[in-house]
């Protein structure tokens, strides 16, 4: 059965157009995760890498400028997901965001995972948030 986890909302003291831009192409990752993920590979819509022995391959399949980015796992995922980080503009420089997670779970994965998975959510989105938000509110976002 297809399992939703969400994330708590997050503030990013950033526009939702600059946030959107640096997540809306995998490219803008390899800088922060390039070097450590095994076997990184970037597209603008596509990144593969490697997890205990696995090769994952996400896809970018939807996006609404400055407010939606849908990814899903693309041939041969080991797993049925999808995910979403859905922004809101609350201010000019106030963004929050939250990650939306539909996983396809066999019921003992589920009962051993999925409050790890809900944690995880959490814990991206506030990675996610800290990284913008190191950069103080006004500021470019490097890319």
């Amino acid at each position: 059965t297809m399992e939703r986890y969400e994330s708590k909302h997050v503030q990013i003291l950033h526009p939702a157009r600059a946030v959107y831009g640096v997540l809306a192409d995998f490219n803008h990752l390899t800088p922060v995760v390039g070097d450590k993920v095994e076997g990184w590979c970037a597209t603008e819509n596509t990144c593969s890498f490697k997890v205990q022995g696995f090769t994952v391959n996400l896809q970018m399949i939807e996006k609404v400028e400055h407010k939606l980015i849908k990814v899903t796992g693309a041939d041969g995922s080991p797993m049925d997901f999808t995910f979403w980080l859905q922004l809101v503009s609350a201010a000019e420089t106030d963004t929050r965001m939250r990650i939306v997670l539909d996983v396809e779970l066999p019921m003992m994965m589920k009962m051993m995972v999925g409050k790890k998975l809900a944690g995880a959510v959490d814990q991206i989105a506030e990675k996610i948030a800290e990284g913008f938000n190191s950069f103080p509110a006004g500021t470019t976002i490097p890319k």
